[in-house]
């Protein structure tokens, strides 16, 4: 058998006529067993029917030859067996294949191992049609749920983010990362900032929404498609300017410290090698002469060791530094402390940035970088602006949103010291891989949102629809702050499970695991990104 290409979108070459038809075919049957159990002859429940009395016959025979227990060959000849079977094979191409990553190939060996070969056809073509039926089955389904949602859609205000993939080719995807609803996912062979924009208005056809902030690396396209193009915000990708903090110090830091753990071992055994000859020279008899001088000898040795032991410690000290105030870099992007839950000023971001990059800097002349690495050093410095540019955006539009509320001064005190702060911290609790740093977390959001449970506070005389409403709005404002991208990494590392299954993904392949992610996947309460888009937000 051929390995024919997975990706190939053929369909049946023709549609079976509705005698033909195994569904139609069961409830003829079905309808001259009755007819026979009523004294009917044969022939004549035939014609009542409108089949041949040949033809019956074929038919009654094939039933006859399946090889399978009679109970269960009996079951799949009747209508509600044959509904079964549909839905049997449905469910195995859309879980191995179609959704499962893996090719129709498993599917076949799957109907094999199961028995159900004896009632399902498993060659490839007819595997192959079957599954080229689903799929456009699926893409009919999304657009219809898609113009459902752009209907239904009130305005909504998003930010989002945009990335290339490049599985099969390049992919400029772009999602709401609060949502996980994704915009764009499409081939192209530009990354201009022309290309993003129409990617970007073709995704969002038909959608109400206005995009205030896109988050990414600082590609000249995607910058020029944000802020030009679309006049919104720019949020840096904060993982690009780790990225860079870690070219310009891993390498050759922990190359340091290779050197000074060497230096150390060679420190050691010359040591070691100077107490050996000093014993060898007192265990044998000597003339007369001035003996070597082993104690000056053993002393230089020792204070080389010692200095050996300390460049190590240094050099493990700095490595670890260097990491850390990497990981710092992560900690302090936030608009609200991590651990006092107080709203953190841009100037004071900027501050503790321009802290941490002196002392990458310091760090750097210690172990002499090169120009090369200093260079990547100088431009993750660069980015700082954009971040603390980012901060203010949050900040700004949060107070804009809070004023247009109207409140009274009290509750609105309470939404920007209480409410938005410990929703925050509660989502970056949620993402945190640390069991201690996200129970820390909660613990520390839920002590900012208990002064607004008491009985007294100015909050608790709304109604329960307006406390309900304030709570929503404070998800969305602490959702307005985005300073990665990683959703769009993630979406490449499941696109190349995929591929491993298919070789390549072919365009209809795409459109479908596109229109799966937005209807079909669902988060622990049981929401689809499409529903969490128009449900999820607020204007």
């Amino acid at each position: 058998m051929s390995d024919t290409p997975t990706t190939s979108d053929s369909t049946p070459d023709r549609t079976p006529t509705p005698i033909h038809d195994r569904r139609i075919r069961a409830e003829l049957l079905s309808k001259v067993a009755r007819a026979q159990e009523d004294g009917q002859s044969q022939r004549s429940a035939a014609e009542s029917v409108g089949v041949a009395r040949g033809t019956l016959r074929h038919w009654v025979a094939s039933d006859g030859r399946v090889k399978a227990p009679a109970g269960l060959a009996a079951f799949c000849a009747t209508p509600e067996g044959i509904v079964w079977l549909q839905r049997v094979l449905m469910a195995a191409h859309w879980s191995i294949s179609v959704s499962g990553g893996a090719g129709i190939r498993v599917v076949m060996e799957f109907l094999e191992n199961s028995g159900l070969a004896a009632f399902i056809g498993t060659s490839y073509g007819t595997q192959q049609a079957f599954q080229a039926e689903l799929e456009n089955h699926i893409l009919a389904c999304a657009d219809e749920q898609r113009e459902a949602l752009a209907q239904k859609m009130p305005h909504r205000t998003l930010s989002i983010a945009e990335d290339e993939t490049w599985k099969d080719g390049m992919r400029l995807v772009a999602i709401d990362p609060v949502s996980g609803f994704i915009v764009v996912e499409q081939v192209s062979e530009d990354r201009s900032a022309a290309a993003w924009t129409k990617a970007l208005e073709s995704g969002l056809e038909g959608l109400n929404v206005t995009i205030i902030q896109g988050t990414s690396d600082e590609a000249k396209g995607l910058l020029a498609h944000v802020q030009r193009d679309l006049g919104a915000h720019h949020s840096t990708d904060l993982f690009h300017m780790q990225h860079e903090v870690n070219r310009a110090t891993s390498l050759p830091l922990a190359r340091a410290e290779q050197q000074a753990e060497k230096g150390e071992r060679m420190a050691k055994a010359r040591l070691e090698i100077e107490h050996i000859e000093e014993r060898s020279y007192r265990e044998q008899s000597h003339g007369p002469g001035r003996p070597p001088a082993f104690a000056a000898r053993i002393e230089r040795a020792e204070d080389a060791k010692a200095q050996a032991i300390l460049a190590h410690e240094r050099a493990q000290a700095l490595r670890e530094e260097a990491r850390e105030l990497n990981r710092t870099l992560s900690e302090v992007d936030h608009p609200y402390d991590l651990e006092n839950g107080q709203a953190r000023s841009p100037e004071r971001l900027a501050e503790q940035l321009k802290t941490i990059f002196s002392r990458l800097a310091e760090i750097s002349e210690e172990v002499n970088l090169s120009s090369k690495l200093c260079a990547h050093l100088a431009k993750a410095k660069r980015l700082t602006r954009h971040l603390v540019n980012t901060l203010a955006f949050f900040f700004m539009t949060v107070q804009a949103r809070v004023d247009s509320l109207c409140l009274a001064p009290a509750i609105e005190q309470a939404l920007l010291d209480h409410l938005i702060p410990g929703v925050y911290l509660s989502r970056v609790a949620d993402r945190s891989d640390r069991a201690e740093e996200r129970h820390r977390l909660h613990a520390m959001s839920a002590k900012l949102l208990e002064p607004l449970q008491q009985a007294s506070h100015p909050i608790q005389s709304l109604d329960l629809e307006t406390r309900q409403y304030l709570e929503q709005f404070a998800e969305e404002c602490a959702d307005l702050f985005q300073r990665s991208s990683s959703c769009v990494e993630g979406r490449n590392g499941y696109l190349a499970l995929h591929q491993h299954g298919h070789h390549r993904l072919s365009h209809r392949k795409q459109r479908v695991l596109t229109a799966l992610h937005n209807f079909a996947t669902k988060r622990a309460d049981g929401t689809t990104p499409a529903e969490r888009l128009v449900n999820g937000h607020l204007n």
